[in-house]
């Protein structure tokens, strides 16, 4: 690949394409579909980072596959064999020139230990925010695009306090922590133990083979074959603060919203045009739900 900026419309929002992982790549592959679509299609540049894998030749070999059977001619396979490798200026320039970026899944720890705060670290940003690049991630590496990553823990029935911790993550969403696998591992309650005792962000589960696609500034939809749950804690009253660690807190007037596949919100009013939202999404968005559209959707300056 030649080092230089692609083709690519610096006009465009850019995207975020969060997936509950299991997405389907040998099928419709619609998720991958569309990927590459708000990649720019067949003459898309995708980087594959791979480094949230233990098998990483392994996810390498089933992206790369993927991508070239719906038309993707140019697929570049990221390497990290160390941290000291996301701090080469070469690859940095190779991955800032990229139409879209595709983040494995994995352990999403392990992503974070080898790029957060790097020089590819910031190419990615530079990537969405200024040209406009389709930033992508499944089950490790969904988690991993919030400032709040979900890191460690398990909450198996009910929510329990000092059971999930979390960390630093690489903040392309801010305000909202995304937990995967969602109804097919039963993660409700460890949903509900973060925003217990993290009420300033909005809870997001998504299932298998299920994304929501983030367009910045204008709006959000869901695709894929499952749902999309949102729980908003934030007005909520809990005894979270005065129960012992490991108890199951009381928690009353919590929020879930349930977004299954074909729901799409707008920004209503604030929304830009052109925009790549289904036309029903400009529809108006229901007030309890507006402030998690705008959340996800921030557009944030490069820092």
């Amino acid at each position: 690949m030649t080092e230089r900026m692609p083709d690519f419309d610096g006009g465009r929002h850019g995207h975020l394409v969060i997936v509950g992982g299991h997405e389907d790549h040998e099928n419709s592959k619609e998720i991958l579909s569309r990927f590459v679509q708000l990649s720019g299609g067949q003459g898309a540049a995708i980087a594959v980072i791979t480094a949230a894998s233990r098998v990483p030749d392994k996810m390498w070999e089933r992206y790369d596959v993927a991508f070239r059977e719906i038309g993707v001619r140019e697929v570049i396979r990221v390497d990290l064999p160390d941290r000291a490798t996301a701090n080469d200026p070469a690859l940095a320039v190779r991955v800032r020139a990229c139409t879209g970026i595709w983040m494995t899944g994995g352990d999403q720890k392990r992503l974070l230990a080898m790029i957060g705060g790097t020089l590819l670290d910031e190419a990615m940003h530079a990537a969405l925010k200024e040209s406009g690049a389709c930033i992508g991630g499944t089950s490790a590496g969904a988690s991993a695009m919030c400032g709040h990553m979900l890191a460690d823990g398990k909450a198996d029935l009910l929510p329990e306090k000092g059971s999930v911790s979390l960390g630093a993550g690489l903040g392309f969403v801010q305000r909202v922590v995304i937990d995967q696998h969602f109804s097919e591992r039963h993660r409700l309650a460890r949903l509900l133990t973060i925003v217990a005792q993290n009420p300033y962000l909005l809870g997001v589960g998504i299932d298998e083979d299920t994304a929501l696609v983030v367009e910045r500034g204008v709006g959000i939809e869901v695709i894929g074959a499952g749902s999309v749950t949102v729980v908003d804690g934030r007005t909520m009253i809990s005894d979270v603060a005065d129960i012992s660690t490991g108890g199951t807190p009381q928690l009353i007037d919590v929020r879930l919203h349930l977004l299954p596949a074909g729901s799409s919100f707008a920004l209503s009013g604030e929304i830009d045009h052109p925009h790549q939202l289904p036309p029903g999404a400009t529809h108006t968005t229901p007030a309890p739900l507006l402030d998690f559209v705008r959340n996800v959707t921030k557009r944030t300056s490069l820092s």
